[in-house]
């Protein structure tokens, strides 16, 4: 029975997938795992290489980052002859040597970026999830809600603020329609209103449609639909207090700067 030992500083998975990638060229091995995580301190990592050097069948593959623990590691593995594999260094190394830069040498740095990953997929999923009024369950979940008429970029701003790591839900304000009860049930300072111009809507609507291959001249783009439906957002904004911004002349980069700032100062 081979033994596998991995010492890590972080979790240890990464080290974990790699040696079972080599492994799975042997098909006719039996082995035996033992994962050590988070070992950051000497006398936690002298105590396991201790126990190595006790077998010959032990094959010890570790992922350290700290210059101290990592030369310990070296140099005993060499005294007692252990059969060892540096995970990190030769891959840290190649990145030095070509780009000039010290590496930070910070532990877990990888399941930091991973982290970091799966909430921005997690983010972009809720954004879609609660979508346009979709289920305004996700109102009270969310980071942030933005509300306004058709066409005031709501859609996009959620999913950029997505890739920000903001969890937005976005409602459509349609005067046919009653507004969700749950916008009143959390802080006007987590909802954004999004207002547009007259003139820029029309357009944009037209355009909207001519896209769809429908015709122009539909109530969707009708300049006193426009108008009462405008009057109808700001009368719901005012009433529940929340921010309102005017996108006519913004980017959807711009408006997201606005929105980002604001939740920096509420969130402090």
């Amino acid at each position: 029975m081979l033994n596998i030992v991995l010492i890590s500083d972080s979790t240890g998975e990464t080290a974990e997938q790699l040696a079972k990638a080599a492994l799975a060229q042997f098909s006719n091995v039996e082995y035996n795992f033992k994962r050590f995580s988070h070992i950051r301190e000497f006398p936690n990592l002298s105590e396991i290489l201790n126990k190595c050097k006790e077998t010959n069948d032990t094959i010890l593959f570790y992922s350290l980052v700290n210059s101290s623990l990592l030369d310990y590691t070296k140099k005993f593995c060499q005294l007692h002859s252990i059969i060892s594999v540096d995970l990190l260094s030769s891959s840290i190394l190649a990145i030095q040597r070509v780009t000039n830069k010290t590496p930070g040498n910070t532990p877990g740095a990888l399941r930091k970026l991973n982290e970091e990953y799966f909430k921005r997929i997690d983010s972009i999923e809720f954004a879609v999830r609660y979508d346009d009024g979709k289920d305004p369950r996700g109102i009270l979940i969310a980071d942030l809600v933005i509300i306004g008429i058709s066409r005031t970029s709501k859609t996009p701003l959620s999913m950029y603020l997505a890739n920000k790591n903001i969890r937005v839900a976005n409602i459509p304000l349609v005067p046919e329609t009653t507004v969700p009860e749950e916008i009143y049930k959390i802080s006007p300072k987590k909802i954004i209103g999004l207002t547009n111009s007259p003139e820029k809507l029309e357009t944009i609507r037209r355009e909207r449609l001519k896209s769809l291959g429908l015709p122009n001249d539909s109530i969707y783009s009708n300049s006193n639909r426009i108008l009462e439906e405008l009057e109808y957002s700001n009368r719901i904004m005012k009433k529940i207090g929340c921010p309102i911004i005017d996108v006519s002349n913004k980017a959807i980069e711009e408006t997201a700067d606005i929105i980002l700032k604001h939740l920096l100062k509420i969130n402090k």
